[in-house]
């Protein structure tokens, strides 16, 4: 079936293939991690303590952030195999006994979350592209014009092609990825064989005796040295598509390994000639190699950039099942592969405001400024909905629950607070992005609540409706569908069709779509079918928040079950089309309810929305007061 879980690859393919989705950000840090965490000092001289005491920090933070926090434990909190923000959002309200109080909470945190993954979406492709670009600087300092030219140029194909899908170039992400990695991690092995004494940073020493001496600077830096664990939580997001065991394998035999040694190199680097503190990842490089090694940079940031935009586009699709944002068109592009998707609006949305961020901070030094402060707070969101969650549900004593997330909120809290000294240089831009996406999601969220009450209260109970419907309207052959989500009360679609032209199909369906909070629903529990009357039949279909609703095929199953003939060319589809209008007294706030009428008027239609063919759908407006 198209919506079922695919077949789970070999533990080898699917640890090459989560190189190429899952890696991409954090596997890029290393372009810009280690120079920006310098540039933070504000002039501290570049010395061996100060080296292998930024080494330290860098080290351990990947270590405790990434390796612990999210590998080892929040990996643990997965539903039915999937990870990421909007599952942990799902795992936390399934708890029985909530309040309405700590249901709002832990809503607001997913949102949050949520939101501010968009505003990252926006930032990463920038800089990934940008810091890959820069490295002809250093091949050739006459060629710096050209960065910013040939940045957009690359973000801008990168776009067109998305409609086309990512098949083709997903099979060589991994590949791709993979040779990075190793090289990147040549390039420090032969880097450290020059100054071995590096390897120094990694005891704790360091970085402990780093932030003793110098409390104030420690404190900047760590604003830079999140950038090393951007992309962390991609880890988590991801894990539905290749499993918990390939990303563990990846990480801990390929990249971590690889991403260590380069920091190390770099920092081996810096101990031999300061200087190199202008670019030290490329500075790195063998002069044959430079050009080689920009082709092999830039490609992994598209990777990157590619990875980050289908995870919006995901992310996207699970706020539209689950309610959260309004229908939009999303098309498919692969029919073996369901989570290959394009949404053209955000698509171009993406697209703007990253040639937007690209002109406004040129170079990838101005954009760190930007660059952190939205992670920091997703990884605080992820760190309070897994400890609610392991005290909830994996039930947790008292003192494993607090050595666990005690540390972990402290380390969050720091991060957080030196990213939010980077706010008025930048950081503004993603926190608004997410503001808008935030703000938008609670007023779909809260005017479908206000549409759904007003339908209710409006409209006839459906088994009062049949009671007296009678026989005297003229029975039409054929089969009609009414979508509703009210599936006890009549449609308005059904009530304006009997109004308008007196007339009643020889078999009414009336239809409730509902999406769990889990990701998939197995063909068991795909639908409930309920005979009211001998020309009524009420059916529940049943999806999870990553399948795509196929109402037609749905429903062909059905008809064969019950032995009814079908076909599609004698069904006719009715859906409402409200119209969103005042009323004197009203369920939401003026400036909410213009937003969410302008929000319903743009939904796409919903025989898309259902893979419903256009030409069976009647469509019925009406109008509605909130």
């Amino acid at each position: 079936m198209q919506n079922q879980k695919p077949e789970k690859a070999s533990t080898a393919i699917l640890t090459l293939a989560a190189l190429g989705v899952v890696f991409g950000d954090i596997g890029t840090s290393p372009l810009y991690a280690l120079k920006e965490s310098f540039h933070a000092t504000h002039g501290m001289p570049i010395n061996e303590i100060n080296i292998l005491g930024i080494l330290s920090l860098i080290f351990w933070t990947i270590t405790l952030i990434v390796s612990l926090k999210y590998v080892m434990v929040i990996m643990r909190a997965d539903n039915n195999g999937e990870g990421g923000i909007m599952a942990l959002l799902a795992l936390n309200l399934r708890q029985k006994g909530l309040s309405n109080r700590t249901k709002i909470i832990i809503t607001a945190l997913g949102f949050t979350g949520a939101s501010l993954f968009f505003g990252d979406g926006i930032i990463t492709p920038a800089m990934s592209v940008l810091s890959a670009v820069e490295g002809l600087s250093v091949a050739t300092p006459t060629l710096s014009k050209f960065i910013l030219p040939i940045s957009i140029g690359i973000l801008t194909a990168l776009f067109l092609v998305q409609r086309h899908g990512s098949a083709i170039m997903g099979k060589f992400f991994g590949p791709i990825t993979l040779l990075w990695f190793l090289a990147i991690g040549s390039l420090g092995v032969m880097s450290i064989i020059q100054s071995p004494s590096i390897l120094a940073f990694l005891s704790p020493h360091w970085g402990i005796s780093f932030i003793l001496t110098n409390p104030i600077i420690s404190f900047f830096v760590m604003g830079a040295v999140v950038l090393t664990v951007t992309g962390g939580e991609a880890l988590y997001a991801d894990m539905g598509h290749f499993g918990v065991l390939p990303i563990r394998l990846g990480w801990f035999f390929i990249v971590l390994p690889c991403l260590v040694l380069n920091y190390a190199g770099q920092g081996a680097l810096l101990l031999r000639d300061p200087s190199a503190i202008s670019n030290p990842f490329y500075l790195l490089v063998p002069s044959l190699l430079l050009y080689p090694m920009i082709v092999l940079a830039t490609a992994a940031a598209v990777i990157a950039s590619q990875a980050l935009i289908s995870g919006v586009f995901s992310m996207a699709k699970q706020a539209i099942q689950l309610g959260y944002l309004p229908r939009l068109t999303v098309l498919h592009t692969s029919e073996s592969e369901v989570g290959q998707i394009y949404i053209p609006l955000l698509n171009w949305l993406l697209f703007i405001s990253i040639i937007v961020v690209v002109l406004l901070f040129k170079t990838s030094s101005q954009l760190a400024g930007a660059y952190g402060l939205a992670v920091t707070v997703t990884m605080f969101c992820d760190t309070l909905l897994v400890g609610f969650l392991a005290y909830s549900y994996w039930k947790w004593k008292t003192w494993k629950l607090v050595l666990f997330i005690v540390p972990f909120i402290v380390i969050d809290l720091v991060l957080l607070s030196s990213n939010l000294l980077k706010f008025f240089i930048g950081g503004w831009m993603p926190v608004l992005v997410a503001t808008v996406v935030f703000t938008l999601m609670m007023i779909w969220k809260n005017g479908k609540a206000a549409l759904q009450a007003k339908l209710q209260s409006d409209t006839l109970q459906l088994e009062t409706f049949i009671q007296y419907l009678g026989d005297s309207l003229n029975q039409v052959p054929g089969t009609a569908v009414f979508l509703t989500g009210s599936p006890n009360v009549v449609p308005h679609a059904l009530l304006h069709n009997l109004k308008h032209n007196k007339i009643l199909h020889e078999r009414n369906i009336l239809i409730t779509v509902d999406v769990q909070d889990v990701p998939y629903i197995s063909e068991d529990n795909r639908y409930t079918v309920e005979i009211l009357d001998k020309n009524f039949f009420r059916i529940h279909l049943n999806y999870g928040f990553k399948e795509q609703p196929n109402i037609p095929a749905t429903l062909e199953t059905i008809f064969n079950a019950y032995d009814f003939e079908f076909n599609l060319m004698e069904i006719s589809f009715f859906v409402s089309r409200e119209r969103i209008i005042s009323k004197q007294q009203k369920l939401l706030a003026k400036w909410k309810e213009q937003v969410f009428s302008t929000m319903h008027k743009n939904t796409s239609p919903i025989s898309d929305f259902y893979q419903i063919p256009s030409n069976r759908v009647v469509e019925i407006g009406s109008q509605i007061e909130i």
